[in-house]
């Protein structure tokens, strides 16, 4: 059933403190590792969305054993040698994350392995990881989209990969592929989040990271014999924050807290970007954990935004996160450019083209090519009219994107597909009317 969400104000001013829902990048990480140990893996805070529960899903099929209990999940999996007996179909939902990484899991599974997902991730790019893990010697259908059917192979081979794109889903498929063969394997990758390098490291699992120039990295992984268990207290997302920051920017004299957040700098594109802009925003009691860098983040409505000719270094450690940066372009004296973001089309819907039409719909001048968008800020833009956004693909991120457009720009919204959050965001609405609840 399609549920729609009405918005008819502005939000009012606010002085608050919150934490958001667990890391997904972290979380479908975690879930994905804990199934290659035969030990007991115990994770707090994970994030309970469609898409970590997807992973739990297939994960259990593949032969591991989870339990959740009030405040964690615990998983106890059966090793690296997989042996799957019989085909299996594994459904990855909406997440292009469990997708393709767990294809790098399944590199030495002996019978076929049918790999099905949504209306929406079918129509997603799976060549970016089927291409590499051919190498090491798995068989696909021809298919670059899903319904994939895979072999996987006894004795993968190390190899040697470019990944030019800067996918961390990429690099992360072959660097799971790479634990189970014999050898070394080397992927000289554009910079991207390096959640799973870091979690390797923690695991003490053979892998060295050397930075050959400022737009690559050369990473070697070791096959390994088994995997030790993880235990892992996931921190907030940032992604998942990144509504709250640009809600609190964007309106009059309000303030916001959010507590234990994930910093890793391939993910902080976004903190960069809005600083750039004009934004106030600070990290406080900054702290390390297990290799990720924590914080809690401290928010202050901002007068006389910026326009920004935005660096194209920050495009993928804020590539989640633009949606909502055009809505501070929008805001902002001047104008504002942005470039090279053909990757966002890759995502959940063509966000690039749905970003423009939104603006559109507000009255805000934009200017769009297949990979770049130029807006024309507003700031003494209100809104009365009425819009309406639908047929998105149900994407979250256009949803919460369009929530937050409506509370500070004004007009009366109509957004399909309430429920569309329940793929990253479940928590998105009970904690903006935290927010908005008057004390």
């Amino acid at each position: 059933m399609n549920k729609i969400f009405k918005i008819n104000k502005k939000i009012s001013s606010f002085k608050k403190i919150i934490n958001v829902e667990g890391d997904k990048s972290l979380s479908i990480r975690w879930v994905l590792i804990s199934s290659l140990s035969k030990k007991k893996s115990t994770a707090f805070n994970l994030l309970e969305s469609e898409d970590v529960m997807s992973a739990i899903r297939c994960i259990k099929k593949l032969g591991s054993k989870v339990k959740f209990s009030k405040d964690k999940c615990e998983i106890v999996g059966n090793g690296l040698n997989f042996n799957n007996e019989k085909k299996l179909v594994l459904d990855a939902g909406n997440s292009g994350t469990l997708g393709r990484l767990i294809l790098g899991i399944l590199i030495n599974s002996k019978n076929k392995i049918k790999l099905i997902g949504d209306k929406s991730l079918s129509k997603r790019d799976f060549s970016r990881v089927t291409i590499p893990l051919k190498k090491f010697g798995a068989n696909f259908n021809a298919s670059k989209n899903l319904p994939l059917e895979m072999r996987g192979v006894n004795n993968p081979r190390p190899i040697n990969y470019l990944e030019k794109k800067g996918s961390a889903q990429c690099k992360t498929t072959i660097m799971f592929a790479a634990l189970k063969s014999k050898g070394v394997t080397t992927i000289k990758a554009k910079k991207s989040r390096d959640h799973t390098e870091l979690m390797f490291k923690h695991l003490n699992i053979p892998i060295k990271v050397k930075k050959t120039d400022k737009k690559f990295d050369q990473i070697k992984v070791c096959g390994v014999k088994k995997i030790n268990p993880l235990n892992y207290r996931i921190p907030g997302d940032i992604s998942s924050c990144a509504f709250f920051i640009v809600l609190t920017l964007l309106s009059k004299n309000s303030q916001l807290l959010i507590r234990n957040i994930n910093i890793n700098p391939t993910r902080v594109g976004i903190i960069k970007i809005l600083k750039m802009m004009g934004g106030s925003i600070k990290f406080l009691n900054k702290r390390s954990y297990k290799g990720e860098k924590i914080s809690d983040i401290f928010i202050k409505s901002s007068k006389n935004l910026k326009a920004v000719n935005c660096p194209t270094k920050y495009n993928s450690s804020a590539i989640d996160e633009f949606l909502v940066i055009f809505l501070v372009a929008a805001r902002s004296k001047g104008i504002s450019q942005f470039r090279e973001l053909s990757e966002l089309n890759q995502k959940e819907s063509p966000r690039l083209k749905w970003a423009s039409k939104i603006l559109n719909l507000m009255g805000i001048k934009n200017i769009m090519t297949k990979s770049s968008i130029k807006i024309f800020g507003n700031p003494n833009l209100n809104l009365e009219k009425k819009i309406t956004i639908k047929n998105f693909s149900k994407d979250h991120r256009i949803f919460m994107m369009s929530v937050i457009a409506a509370l500070t720009f004004g007009g009366k919204w109509r957004i399909s597909d309430l429920d569309s959050i329940k793929t990253s965001f479940p928590k998105f609405l009970k904690i903006l009317k935290k927010i908005e609840h008057k004390t």
